[in-house]
């Protein structure tokens, strides 16, 4: 019995005759329930980040350029997953995480007014390419090179984020529940693109994103006590 490409079948069996299911049956099936799941909760990740944004009308502590570098990765990531062919549940939250961190990024210059000039120049560049990247309609050599940077492209736009929460001593607008579920969603990812047989370069991006997530909210953990106090004496 086939659902979704998941295969109940061995697993059902085992416990029809009271066996409890062999690892090579229930790893495959997990890894596809964790793939869904994923892809799942990938459609509501960003949006407590949109809306803390809204509610305070403020993006104080967030880095711009951060955000941006974000947008071309995702690009990048799921255009290669695409050319690849590897089963959806591999890669489904990356078409989610792509819309929302471009509604993001938007959201970012309304409250970055006035808006730079070579910020505009970034975002029509990426306006004009992402759609060839995006239909595979590059050489083979290339698409793999753009692959290969796409860990520095997350990399970088984790590292900015990251120097920023530490010289400011402040996480600012960021979203603890976004981050936990980016934190979260790169755990399990590594788990699900070892199950998948997904190419080394696939697993060693979600296992940098997990590092990286992990110690941007690590960082909101630590500074949160001493923005609460700060809090408290204004009020």
């Amino acid at each position: 019995m086939k659902v979704l490409g998941m295969d109940f079948g061995c697993a059902t069996g085992s416990l029809r005759d009271g066996k409890f299911p062999d690892k090579d049956c229930l790893l495959p099936l997990i890894s596809k329930l964790l793939g869904y799941a994923i892809v799942a909760a990938s459609t509501t990740v960003k949006v407590p980040q949109i809306l803390k944004i809204l509610k305070n009308k403020s993006v104080r502590g967030l880095s711009v350029v951060g955000f941006e570098l974000e947008v071309v990765g995702y690009t990048i990531a799921l255009a290669y997953c695409l050319h690849k062919g590897l089963p959806f549940s591999a890669y489904g939250e990356l078409a989610f995480l792509l819309i929302q961190a471009i509604i993001l990024v938007a959201i970012i210059y309304y409250f970055s007014q006035p808006v730079r000039t070579t910020t505009w120049i970034r975002a029509l560049l990426y306006c004009a390419l992402a759609p060839t990247v995006l239909a595979g309609q590059i050489e083979p050599f290339l698409f793999e090179a753009l692959y290969a940077s796409q860990h520095a492209i997350f990399l970088f736009a984790r590292i900015p984020q990251i120097w920023e929460n530490f010289s400011n001593k402040s996480t600012g607008e960021l979203s603890f529940l976004t981050c936990f579920m980016n934190f979260g969603g790169g755990l399990v990812r590594v788990f699900t693109s070892m199950q998948e047989k997904a190419p080394t370069s696939v697993v060693l991006g979600s296992l940098l994103g997990m590092i990286t997530n992990g110690t941007i909210l690590s960082q909101i953990i630590f500074y949160r006590k001493p923005e609460t106090k700060k809090e408290k004496k204004i009020n």
